[in-house]
């Protein structure tokens, strides 16, 4: 549900561009479908964490699952 409210906004952001809308009307819609995205990546990370990391099968595994989730939170961070 979140990730098609997501969606949505894009989609108005590309509506607003095409309909040559303010500016700042467009730079707004922009920086709440950024929250958006934040936010949503912030479930997902916790997410992984509970149930990659903390579930997984064995040691091993929630290394594995831990390595690949600091990867990406390198990306995210920056």
């Amino acid at each position: 549900v979140r990730f098609r409210k997501i969606k949505g906004q894009i989609e108005g952001i590309e509506r607003m561009i095409e309909a040559d809308a303010d500016c700042s009307d467009v730079l707004m819609q922009v920086v709440s479908a950024r929250q958006a995205l934040k936010s949503f990546s912030e479930e997902m990370i916790e997410s992984h964490l509970h149930e990659c990391i903390e579930n997984a099968a064995s040691e091993s595994e929630g290394r594995r699952h831990l390595r690949s989730l600091l990867t990406v939170l390198k990306r995210y961070a920056v």
